[in-house]
């Protein structure tokens, strides 16, 4: 009877030895724990203007890297600023002693891939990086493409006021990094998605419209702004810093669909579509956000020229 007991015992302890660990939810509760700081429900999304920027550049209080091709930054760039592949922002920022800045801006061309570099790196424990707003379209207006170009109301007529419901709570995405704690399993996604690119959490206007029912849209922004302009047909409402944590609604989100995520801009989208992909979602930040599809429904958190500072750039 001992050896049958001793035997059930062993079979038991080994079964529960061999259970997988939920790497996610790990993830998750560590992201959120006071330890990190939470980043989706305080800080997010850490943008700065150019002209904030600015002054910090000129008592050297700010280490700006320019995150762009590096032709585009040969051709104008801020002063001081040094240019870096965004794969490899990590590894630069890990080699080097930045303790001596006030801040960290990341440079791109509309704010928008600076604003998921910006998230990536707030959660790898940089709580003092900002992303420029607007990008290098705010600084002058010879850079001022990317925004000029792509602001318009092309949707602007499918808009509606009509709510969707979220769905039920499922389950958080499966990871399997093959580590343990929460420390660690960040690390092995965070070097996942920075070797991804924001290419691959970024999608533009005309492929969610042509297929709106492939994706579950998510509407970054408060309930007011939800009804009035209105929203994507079909899209649901998540409050910033409100909704995404364990306990509110993320696992709202499904696991088995793409999640595309969008707000008036673009830049805190990014910065939300960056954050589900390290815990496991196939999230994406739709570019441009409103400004893009629905501009003149808009009252406020528009681009215009107004936002052109036109501060001088140097060439290399």
């Amino acid at each position: 009877m001992l050896a049958i007991l001793f035997i059930s015992f062993f079979v038991v302890s080994c079964e529960k030895e061999e259970d997988p660990i939920d790497e996610a939810k790990i993830l998750v509760e560590y992201l959120e724990s006071a330890e990190v700081g939470n980043y989706a429900a305080t800080a997010m999304p850490a943008i700065k203007t150019a002209e904030h920027v600015k002054g910090l550049n000129a008592t050297g209080a700010v280490y700006i890297i320019d995150i762009r091709a590096a032709a585009d930054y040969a051709a104008g760039h801020i002063e001081n600023a040094v240019n870096v592949d965004p794969k490899e922002l990590l590894t630069h920022l890990d080699g080097m002693d930045v303790s001596m800045y006030d801040e960290i801006s990341l440079v791109c061309y509309s704010g928008q891939t600076a604003a998921w570099a910006t998230s990536l790196l707030r959660l790898a424990g940089y709580d003092n990086v900002y992303s420029l707003k607007f990008g290098m379209c705010a600084w002058n207006a010879d850079f001022s493409g990317s925004w000029v170009n792509n602001v318009g109301n092309s949707h602007a007529t499918q808009f509606t006021a009509d709510v969707t419901e979220k769905g039920p709570a499922g389950d958080l995405p499966v990871l399997n990094t093959g580590k343990e704690t929460g420390e660690e399993i960040l690390a092995a996604r965070l070097a996942t998605i920075f070797a991804e690119g924001f290419g691959a959490a970024a999608i533009g206007k005309g492929d969610v419209f042509n297929a709106l029912d492939n994706y579950y849209i998510v509407n970054y922004w408060p309930e007011a702004d939800y009804l009035d302009p209105g929203h994507i047909p079909g899209a649901m409402q998540y409050t910033p810093k409100a909704s995404m944590g364990l306990n509110e609604s993320l696992k709202t989100l499904p696991t088995d669909k793409q999640v595309v995520v969008y707000c008036y801009t673009g830049q805190t989208s990014a910065n939300m579509a960056a954050y589900l992909r390290v815990i496991g979602y196939d999230a994406l930040s739709l570019k441009f956000g409103v400004n893009g599809m629905n501009y003149d429904g808009l009252d406020g958190h528009k681009w215009s020229e107004g936002a052109i500072m036109n501060y001088e750039v140097v060439t290399d």
